[in-house]
């Protein structure tokens, strides 16, 4: 299994990398993480914009199929994520946990919480990732 520390290594100079995204835990009940609210992550209206929430849930969606396949034969792909926004937040840490719903052999389904360092939720999402086969 792929640990933390090779996660956030593997996510260096990408989208994840500049929202500050962290990879905080692996582990049987699914993976954890943290993403900074500030200036780039937030909206013009100063709280926390909701595609950065959005790439906040399938980045750790698809670390967690990641860290389930054999990644030398096959590629993770989001394909579908949705999100609904229920609270709201202007500075701090947002930190996602995401839980597997459905392991299939082409398939994996996420539900990802994203809440407030004080524990209010602040979104939750699904994100569906499709494992496709390397040629």
């Amino acid at each position: 299994m792929i640990t933390v520390s090779e996660l956030n290594s593997l996510c260096a100079n990408t989208l994840i990398e500049h929202l500050g995204i962290e990879f905080t835990e692996i582990g049987e009940n699914g993976l954890k993480a943290r993403m900074p609210v500030d200036k780039r992550t937030l909206q013009p209206m100063g709280i926390l914009h909701g595609g950065a929430s959005l790439a906040f849930a399938e980045t750790i969606a698809g670390a967690g199929s990641l860290a389930l396949v054999d990644v030398s034969k096959f590629n993770i792909v989001g394909f579908q994520v949705s999100a609904n926004h229920i609270g709201t937040i202007s500075e701090g840490y947002v930190n996602a946990h995401a839980t597997l719903t459905h392991n299939g052999t082409r398939t994996h389904i996420w539900d990802v919480v994203i809440s407030a360092d004080d524990g209010r939720k602040i979104s939750i999402c699904r994100v569906s990732n499709m494992l496709v086969e390397k040629k």
